[in-house]
């Protein structure tokens, strides 16, 4: 306990706690939506597409973040264009964007002159080098979800388990599909930083599944996403601490653990 305590006077591991507080709530909330939508490799096609932007941003000059933004949320959108207008099948078009995606960012890094140690970072995550910055960021983000969760919980609802049905009740379920992309992509990339793009498609399915385990309620699970993703990563930052391992690995690693133990007591719970 007094280990914890004197971990918390350093600056660094009190962003890191905030970080996995603000990303527990992006995530929470989001990758609940992901998975009602019985769609969950949209976020891992938005994620590694996201890398295109960063190896063309590393090639310019510009900031590898700003980037991964501007490619995910092109990418989003060409999901969902693509499965709707082209006829194209979601699935194929976020692999061909996912391929594509990395294909460029490889290329472009490949022909940046120089060594560029900072991309591994983005790659593999490290949620002890957040900044004041990223925390604005995620804060500002975990925000306005939170805020249009709450006002627009039921079109939201009636999307991600039937955008048709939606659209006869009156919601503009294909302008929703598109905003819910966009924010999708946008909160994928800030957690990028916490998770790396490795990672973050775990970050964004684990909580979601194992709150599916005992609740069939999207607002229940919601709640109980963020409370898993919450406690995993605080759980996995401090192992990362104890045992100098990569902390989106430990965080990671702990998740998959709670979703294990959950699904061994729902079975005794069962039988």
């Amino acid at each position: 306990m007094n280990d914890f305590i004197e971990l918390l006077s350093f600056s660094f591991f009190k962003n890191a706690l905030l970080a996995a507080i603000l990303t527990s709530t992006v995530a929470g909330i989001v990758g609940t939506y992901i998975v009602a939508r019985r769609n969950v490799f949209i976020s891992g096609g938005i994620t590694h597409a996201s890398f295109g932007g960063m190896g063309i941003a590393y090639f310019f000059g510009l900031s590898p973040l700003l980037g991964a933004a501007l490619f995910a949320i092109a990418s989003a959108l060409g999901i969902e264009w693509s499965s709707k207008k082209a006829g194209l099948r979601e699935d194929s078009a976020i692999a061909i964007i996912w391929s594509l995606g990395m294909a460029i960012g490889i290329i472009f890094v490949f022909l940046t002159p120089g060594y560029t140690p900072n991309l591994m970072g983005f790659l593999f995550g490290d949620i002890l080098t957040v900044k004041i910055t990223d925390l604005i960021l995620l804060a500002v983000l975990a925000v306005i979800i939170v805020v249009l969760t709450i006002i627009y919980y039921q079109p939201i609802l009636f999307t991600a388990f039937d955008s048709e049905y939606a659209q006869t009740v009156g919601y503009k379920s294909t302008l929703i599909r598109y905003i819910i992309s966009i924010v999708i992509a946008i909160s994928i990339v800030l957690s990028i930083k916490i998770m790396g793009i490795i990672l973050v498609l775990s970050l964004f399915t684990i909580p979601p599944s194992a709150a599916n385990l005992f609740s069939k309620s999207f607002k229940s699970i919601i709640w109980y996403s963020v409370i898993i993703s919450l406690t995993g990563s605080i759980a996995g930052l401090l192992f990362a601490y104890l045992f100098d391992l990569p902390s989106g690995a430990t965080i990671i690693f702990t998740l998959t653990g709670i979703y294990v133990l959950l699904r061994i007591l729902k079975t005794i719970i069962r039988n």
